[in-house]
């Protein structure tokens, strides 16, 4: 390391600070600021060095993991890393209890902060023997969690509907809609992937349209449909949580986010659905609590990946935009990664309930509507911003594939498809074919 830790401590505080105003803005994901910054890397290398940057990368991703529940929450955009934390957090906002919901996820994510801090010491040692161990089984157990997904949408109805057909389709309409979700996704992924639509100077942004389309825009639209008037929020002064309700969800969280930011293409939704349902959550505090464990493990649990010498795991778009700049793998940057993520973890916190307040009375005086409508508007406005017409095309096609769940209770998580089912059939050799197929070739 060349630079003194104050100073590259300085940078990360730098990034933390700016990820909690840039967290708070819908659809613009830290990935998007990260890869501009790269776009105008030669020309600010005089003062961001490459270690400089690698710090200032590490506080705005810990940064956005924390806080990007904040919009997810009282604004319902989410990405897909949030999307589980939306349903029982807009549960808890219209109880009044939406700044509650918050401090919970937060909780999550300080631990999670913490477990990698504590894994600190052995990830040397452990992670890449866990690496070589799994390396030629990577493919195989993708196909199991796509698996999983898709048979865990099993047929459900309420018994209220007249005998025959109609109770058959009451049954089976949510399992036939998760299919149609994953596959059509599936579809717009091998479209992005063979055929994209974006400009040729933004297209390491080229899934940004699909995500917003998928994730964000559907819940917004929902809200207008549906009309929501939320009630006067309360700042609750304690949590009724018991350090076993804490302790579960923090470590279901951490199991699922540490599998997302190990495993290729599985997200930190996903880690979060499976350690879930193997750990059997069904109270919404350890539940919430669990996602934003989850949020931090994949966010910022990728991208220290990628500093564990010997280990030098590209996880996640971070540590890939990342590798093009920086790339000193020694204990000591490990260590000073770790303890950078640390403080910038605690003040993140910190700055999570501020802001949270300043939501709070943000929603209290202006129409949710009116928010609703304004957070549409920033969300295509930042599409076509950055990817032009044709990401707004991809982006209202999308947006089509991400409503069926919301209007025949499907999982969210279906659209996930978009991107692993292309990246499952190349990692077995088919990707080509189906592309060959589908007349994308």
């Amino acid at each position: 390391m060349t630079a003194p830790f104050s100073d590259l401590l300085l940078w990360t505080l730098l990034g933390t600070c700016a990820a909690a105003i840039l967290a708070l803005l819908p659809a613009l994901h830290i990935y998007n600021v990260a890869g501009f910054l790269l776009l105008f890397g030669s020309a600010l290398e005089p003062v961001l060095t490459p270690e400089r940057l690698a710090f200032l990368f590490l506080g705005l991703i810990t940064g956005y993991a924390m806080l990007n529940t904040i919009p997810s929450i009282f604004l319902s955009v989410p990405d897909e890393s949030t999307l589980f934390i939306v349903l029982p957090g807009q549960k808890y906002l219209l109880q009044r209890r939406g700044y509650e919901a918050v401090v919970l996820s937060g909780l999550g994510g300080l631990g999670g902060v913490f477990f990698l801090a504590l894994l600190a010491p052995v990830a040397a040692r452990i992670l890449p023997i866990v690496r070589e161990i799994l390396r030629p089984h990577l493919g195989w157990i993708l196909w199991t969690v796509i698996a999983y997904l898709l048979l865990s949408e099993w047929p459900k109805g309420v018994d209220r509907a007249p005998a025959g057909w109609r109770r058959w389709w009451d049954a089976w309409r949510s399992l036939i809609a998760g299919l149609a979700t994953f596959l059509l996704s599936a579809l717009l992924g091998f479209i992005l992937m063979y055929r994209p639509l974006v400009p040729l100077e933004v297209a390491y942004q080229n899934l940004l349209p699909a995500f917003v389309g998928l994730f964000a825009v559907p819940w917004v639209v929902q809200n207008l449909l549906a009309r929501v008037e939320l009630p006067p929020q309360h700042r609750a002064r304690t949590l009724d949580l018991s350090p076993l309700v804490l302790l579960h969800g923090i470590t279901a969280g951490v199991l699922g986010g540490m599998f997302a930011a190990f495993f290729p293409v599985v997200t930190g939704g996903i880690g979060g659905l499976l350690a879930g349902h193997a750990t059997a959550q069904r109270d919404d505090r350890a539940f919430i609590i669990s996602q934003g464990a989850s949020k931090v493990a994949y966010y910022v649990g990728g991208l220290l990946l990628f500093f564990v010498p010997g280990l030098h795991l590209t996880r996640g778009g971070m540590a890939w935009m990342l590798s093009t700049r920086y790339s000193s793998f020694t204990p000591e940057a490990y260590f000073w990664a770790t303890s950078v993520v640390l403080l910038a973890g605690t003040l993140s916190f910190f700055l999570l309930l501020a802001l949270a307040r300043v939501m709070m009375l943000l929603v209290s005086r202006v129409n949710y509507r009116v928010l609703s409508w304004c957070t549409l508007g920033i969300l295509l406005l930042v599409v076509w911003a950055i990817t032009g017409w044709g990401g707004m095309a991809i982006c209202a096609v999308a947006t089509g594939i991400g409503l069926i769940p919301a209007l025949w209770g499907s999982r969210r998580m279906n659209c996930m498809g978009v991107l692993l089912l292309p990246i499952a059939l190349n990692m077995v050799g088919l990707g080509d074919t189906v592309a060959r197929l589908l007349g994308l070739l």
